[in-house]
């Protein structure tokens, strides 16, 4: 529902009946390529024109163990995403690097051109679904922060906010853990899990590893997810509260404590983080004729231990209308705002550096950039061409790039691919 609604198609099993013949022996599987494209068309921080391309292929796959073990609802699920074309217009023209970047115009974007493992592990369930169990080498997009579809081609109006904690990562990393889901009643649910928190983990060492090596604690995540009707119509709400032990790096350069404090890169380390986050996906109406018509809100934020964070908070609005025109009953609309507060930590800590080696001058290679906040939106239009090709033309504004006020406002404009094999 509201952004969720399965493929009314796919390439092979129009053409060449592969689906069906392996769901006869319980394997379920979506395979997918993603194209996106990126083209600076006025601003940024590097104002040269340049267009900038990468694309995704993913298979997300299920085989049940029915057969095997004997249980209903025993399964091995699974994920393989390989990423080609390591570019992204932010990191090219948008933003200026010496600040990292805040927002992607190419959310697909991993940093790398690479074959991962995104996840491996078992499930099962009990109690007519209302009890769930994972185990395994995890992700968090299996269970936590899904209410919001990844659909924009931006990534700051891409799904939830939880992976703005910089704790856990996106759906093509994995580390080992465990995750239970069970249904209260039909309208709540609650998720928790304790997950490995490994900052080796997007590495391309680590892209098929199971190895444990680079962990520095555990995650532990809770979250209540709340299903509803609201004027008649479907509606989800959630609140997640994200915890890790794992030693953290005080952003604040030289706070108290004094020399004797810091590490050798210069920060101070402080045990324990957390990160909440929460948001609701509301459809508004609905055609006669469908339920699956009409126009839905959804709203996403996220709040950060900015002693760690380079992000305060970040929150984004949008508004999805699915077949706006009779004709066209599977195209989608949408439009979405999207605003990231910087770290006050993280500000005092680029002013310390620049009080440190008396630059003043922002042009100065040497300045550390002082980063405020910043406002992205994205409008795109969606053409369902076949039931398996769509075609989604997009433009973006970026207010304030990477929250840095001396680069100008840019336009972007897209195109997003999606092929469902």
């Amino acid at each position: 529902m509201l952004g969720f609604e399965a493929p009314a198609g796919d390439l092979f099993s129009s053409r060449l009946g592969l689906r069906q013949a392996l769901q006869a022996h319980g394997f379920e599987y979506q395979l997918a390529h993603v194209i996106q494209t990126a083209y600076n068309a006025k601003g940024g921080y590097n104002t040269d024109k340049k267009a900038e391309y990468i694309d995704q292929f993913s298979l997300t796959f299920s085989q049940s163990l029915a057969a095997l073990t004997g249980m209903p609802n025993a399964a091995i699920e699974g994920n393989i995403v390989n990423r080609n074309h390591d570019n992204n217009l932010t990191s090219s023209r948008l933003q200026d690097l010496r600040v990292g970047f805040n927002d992607l115009a190419q959310e697909s974007w991993g940093g790398q051109s690479i074959t991962r493992l995104g996840w491996l592990n078992f499930r099962n369930s009990w109690l007519d679904g209302r009890l769930q169990w994972r185990i395994g080498l995890m992700n968090k997009v299996q269970d936590f922060d899904q209410i919001i579809p990844c659909d924009f081609q931006m990534l700051s109006l891409c799904g939830g906010k939880s992976a703005d904690s910089g704790t856990w990562y996106n759906w093509n990393v994995h580390y080992w853990g465990s995750t239970v889901q069970y249904r209260l009643t039909p309208e709540l649910t609650l998720l928790a899990g304790v997950l490995e928190q490994n900052s080796q983990a997007p590495t391309r060492g680590h892209a098929w590893s199971v190895s444990t090596d680079g962990s520095r604690g555990l995650l532990l995540p809770l979250e209540a997810e709340w299903r509803t009707r609201r004027f008649g119509l479907p509606g989800i709400y959630s609140l997640g509260l994200l915890y890790t032990n794992a030693k953290q790096a005080d952003l604040y350069l030289g706070q108290s404590g004094g020399p004797g404090a810091l590490d050798p890169g210069g920060y101070r380390h402080y045990r324990d983080t957390w990160f909440l986050y929460t948001g609701f996906n509301q459809q508004l109406n609905r055609h006669a004729d469908n339920a699956n018509r009409g126009l839905s809100l959804a709203w996403s934020l996220g709040l950060a231990d900015q002693r760690s964070n380079k992000s305060r908070y970040s929150t984004s609005l949008a508004l999805r209308y699915r077949g706006l025109f009779d004709a066209r009953p599977n195209d989608w609309l949408a439009l979405g705002v999207a605003k990231m507060q910087g770290s006050a930590n993280f500000r005092r800590s680029q002013n310390f550096l620049n009080q440190q080696g008396g630059v003043e001058d922002h042009s100065d290679p040497r300045y550390a950039p002082l980063p405020e906040s910043s406002v992205n939106a994205e409008l795109y239009y969606r053409f369902k061409a076949t039931p398996w090709l769509e075609l989604q033309p997009l433009i973006q504004y970026w207010g304030r790039p990477g929250g840095i006020a001396q680069t100008s406002d840019a336009w972007v404009v897209g195109l997003k691919t999606a092929i469902n094999f």
